[in-house]
């Protein structure tokens, strides 16, 4: 589809995130430790993210969070015939933060991508970390420091609207001078 419909233009959150990479090549496995990532964090803007959010906060945004797994690499053209050589110049990591390196993807006028979550409330946080508790994902002894941090940062205000308008404009055609 990636090849046979370049008209097409991909967005994905999270594990969409991780598998729109891994189908074009990237590398994907758990964070230093297994440690988890979870609720209100901080994401640093490379400086295409910096372009594609107008430098919002100083170059820094925030997200809820609620991963193990990452990308370690963006997809390049050594991983994966999908992606011409000539075109790993327009392959973007757009964000990190202290845990992901490559926190979401850009390549204009095919991919952006997220790994924090746009649409997580207080509620929402605190029921993905029972559910992963109760399911054995969340251990609360290994993993107090990051639930401690979850409990504390649910309720803050994140910047999900901004990112969820960032790929509106995305899809529309807005950002594709970026």
């Amino acid at each position: 589809l990636w090849k046979k419909r370049p008209d097409i233009r991909f967005s994905g959150v999270c594990f969409g995130h991780q598998i729109l990479c891994r189908a074009l090549g990237a590398k994907i496995d758990s964070t230093p430790d297994s440690k988890w990532e979870l609720a209100h964090t901080p994401i640093h803007l490379t400086p295409i993210g910096a372009r594609l959010f107008n430098n919002p906060k100083g170059g820094r945004i925030h997200l809820h969070q609620m991963h193990q797994d990452h990308v370690l690499h963006p997809p390049s053209s050594a991983t994966t015939s999908l992606l011409p050589e000539q075109n790993d110049r327009d392959i973007h990591v757009w964000c990190s933060s202290e845990t992901t390196e490559v926190q979401g993807v850009y390549i204009r006028e095919r991919l952006f991508t997220t790994q924090g979550h746009l649409g997580f409330d207080e509620d929402m946080v605190h029921r993905q970390v029972e559910m992963r508790i109760e399911s054995g994902s969340i251990d609360k002894e290994k993993d107090r420091e990051e639930l401690d941090k979850a409990q504390y940062t649910a309720e803050w205000e994140h910047d999900g609207v901004v990112v969820a308008s960032a790929i509106l404009r995305f899809f529309h055609g807005d950002d594709d001078k970026i």
